[in-house]
Parts: C-alpha cells; sequence; structure tokens
C-alpha cells in the first residue's frame, strides 16, 4: 500500500520553448531565457560539473533522459554502467594569482531514494565507474569548454578508488593516475568507461 501523499513527481525533458506565464503583456519570456540567464557560466565550479556530466552522457548516449538531481549517481549508460562525474579545471572565472591545483571530491555517500524518501545504511561510492573531467586548457583568451579537445578524462573504477584509498574523501590528478587510471580525450573516452568497467572484478 503506498501510504506517501505525495509521491515523486515525474520530470519531464523540456524544449526551451516553455513561456513563462500570467505575468502581464509585456512579459515573453521562454525557458531558454533562463537557461541562458542562469547557466551561462560554463568555467566557474557548478555549471561546469554539470556540463562535464552532460559531456559525458554524450561520450556513453546517455543524452536522451535528463539529468537526475538527487541519483545516487550520476549517469546511467544504456548498456547499464553507473558513473560518477567529477570536474575540475586550471582556469576559474574569478580572478586568480596562480593556476588552481586539480583535485576531486571522492567521499563515499549513503544512497538516497528519492520515491521513498529513505537513506541506505551503508556509506559506498555508489557508481561502478568514476570519470575525472579536466578542463585543460590554461589560455583564459581562448577557453573554451564547449570545445571538446579542451578537455581530457581519467577513467577509474570505484572499486580500484576503495582498494587503494578507502573513505578517503579527495584526490589529486597524480593519484588517480599512479593508481591507473586511464587517461583519455573525448573520442576514447566510451571505450575507457567500458574497459574499467569490465576490470572492476
Amino acid at each position: 500500500m503506498n501510504d506517501k501523499r505525495y509521491p515523486a513527481i515525474s520530470i519531464q525533458k523540456k524544449t526551451g520553448k516553455e513561456t513563462f506565464l500570467n505575468g502581464g503583456d509585456g512579459l515573453h519570456k521562454t525557458l531558454y531565457d533562463f537557461w541562458a540567464w542562469a547557466f551561462s557560466d560554463l568555467v566557474g565550479n557548478t555549471e561546469r560539473g554539470k556540463l562535464a556530466e552532460f559531456i559525458v552522457a554524450m561520450a556513453v548516449g546517455a543524452t536522451d533522459g535528463i539529468s537526475g538531481s538527487w541519483d545516487s549517481y550520476d549517469l546511467l549508460s544504456p548498456d547499464g554502467i553507473r558513473i560518477e562525474v567529477k570536474a575540475s579545471a586550471y582556469l576559474q572565472s574569478w580572478a586568480q594569482k596562480e593556476l588552481s591545483q586539480i583535485r576531486f571530491g571522492i567521499r563515499p555517500t549513503h544512497a538516497w531514494d528519492s520515491k521513498e524518501n529513505t537513506y541506505d545504511d551503508s556509506l559506498l561510492r555508489q557508481a561502478d565507474v568514476y570519470v575525472f573531467c579536466v578542463l585543460k586548457h590554461k589560455n583564459q583568451d581562448t577557453l573554451n569548454p564547449l570545445d571538446l579537445s579542451q578537455w581530457e578524462f581519467f577513467t577509474l573504477s570505484s572499486k580500484a578508488l576503495d582498494q587503494a584509498i578507502g573513505n578517503q574523501k579527495s584526490i589529486s590528478l597524480n593519484r588517480l593516475i599512479s593508481l591507473g587510471a586511464i587517461k583519455s580525450d573525448f573520442d576514447g573516452l566510451s571505450q575507457a568507461i567500458r574497459q574499467q568497467y569490465s576490470m572492476r572484478g
């Protein structure tokens, strides 16, 4: 028996053409206008992270649906690989004295079930594979996060992370490389993900 008065809402993919309603005759704004207003800073930490998720989704063919805000992992590939995406960059949208150091958050989590509004008891890395995305470009004048050649990707199984560093909360790029993360460009990313998935044991 479902005793939830307010069950999880099913979210449908939008087109951007949806309009704001009941704002008077002078208001003609669309959802696209909101997206452009809210998410144009692709260099800043928040939007860059979501952009990196979309880039990985493009690589594995998982862009038909929508991004899950509360899922226990970021992406599910069409062949069932659970993927966690992390992003970092040398350049930020704010003023910098020097290039940023590349680090990624990797702490294990308690999975949350949005349909049941419950947390799992186990503290785990929920995905099968982690993809660490680095916006590697270091020239502000030509920086373009939509240029896929300005990114590089490092892919590693969750099992490899668990065995090497346990519950550690963050990791450097050099440490990832030392653990055997597969480096690739965008064209090689899908293969790297599948290779790490096959190695998870």
